[in-house]
């Protein structure tokens, strides 16, 4: 199926931010580990293995469009704390899903409605899950404190 050009530069422009979201993940998740904090470790390690199957995914759409894959990742902030780290994937997140909406918009305006439903999918994921997820722990830290918070991620 031939997919329209500005479609599959939106959807690398995608994978981009997916690689880099999961390449984050990773050194965190280590990060995570090397402190101890295995509970954390064990999330955001999860979260870096959904990451990579968000990018397969975005891989097999570009291919089923006749495009070419660009497989280079976004920049990404890895963290000095538990509370920077927790942010800055916070922040990806919030990255990626205003750039889902925008995609949306554009597989609308060009009447690519397949190509719409699995970026709605994957925003659901990003906000139902990833983003939402973070907000909590970030949240959790400001109500018991963040020596508490450590503690519980033991």
């Amino acid at each position: 199926m031939e997919g329209k050009k500005v479609v599959i530069d939106c959807l690398n422009k995608l994978l981009a931010g997916e690689l880099a979201a999961r390449d984050q993940y990773f050194a965190h998740s280590r990060m995570f580990e090397d402190m101890g904090y295995m509970k954390l470790y064990q999330h955001i390690d999860h979260e870096m293995q959904e990451e990579t199957e968000h990018a397969h995914q975005f891989i097999h759409r570009i291919l089923m469009l006749n495009g070419r894959p660009i497989v280079v990742p976004e920049a990404i902030n890895v963290g000095t704390d538990v509370v920077s780290m927790l942010q800055n994937d916070l922040d990806t997140e919030l990255a990626v899903r205003e750039n889902i909406k925008q995609a949306i918009k554009l597989c609308e305006q060009e009447q690519d409605y397949v190509t719409r439903q699995f970026l709605v999918t994957q925003l659901q994921d990003t906000e139902e899950d990833h983003a939402h997820w973070l907000e909590q722990q970030l949240h959790q830290i400001e109500v018991m404190g963040l020596e508490n918070y450590l503690q519980s991620q033991l």
